[in-house]
């Protein structure tokens, strides 16, 4: 939860770089809350027609689009890529598939463009 919430500190914190535990634990945590949105609209049938999510899914949906747009730049970041390579996510199948992949690899080792090694850093 700590790594969660260090991601909304740096609400729009586009500079620097994020270890692979910061942006899965948020991804976590992320969907995790979702669901439980889900659920409330569902209850509170808030839901839009036929579909399983409404207001609350939107809201929250909304509240952490920055945040993890932010989070994801920084990630790639890490692996010496520029932030502009999120928008491979608009490239079919292969540009979500190409992002996973560079989400799940190791950071760089030592300093590179976008600075120090987050591991470097929490373990000094």
């Amino acid at each position: 939860m700590n790594w969660y919430l260090q991601v909304l500190k740096k609400y729009a914190e586009f500079n620097g770089r994020a270890r692979r535990k910061e942006y899965w634990m948020f991804a976590l945590f992320n969907i995790i809350f979702l669901i439980v949105a889900m659920i409330i609209d569902n209850v509170a049938k808030t839901t839009i027609g036929e579909l399983p999510y409404g207001l609350f899914y939107f809201v929250y949906a909304f509240a952490v689009l920055i945040p993890g747009l932010a989070v994801g730049v920084r990630r790639l970041h890490d692996v010496g890529k520029s932030g502009w390579m999120m928008f491979l996510i608009f490239i079919p199948i292969i540009g979500g598939i190409w992002l996973l992949v560079l989400f799940c690899m190791d950071g760089v080792i030592g300093q590179n463009e976008y600075g120090a090694n987050p591991k470097e850093i929490a373990s000094n």
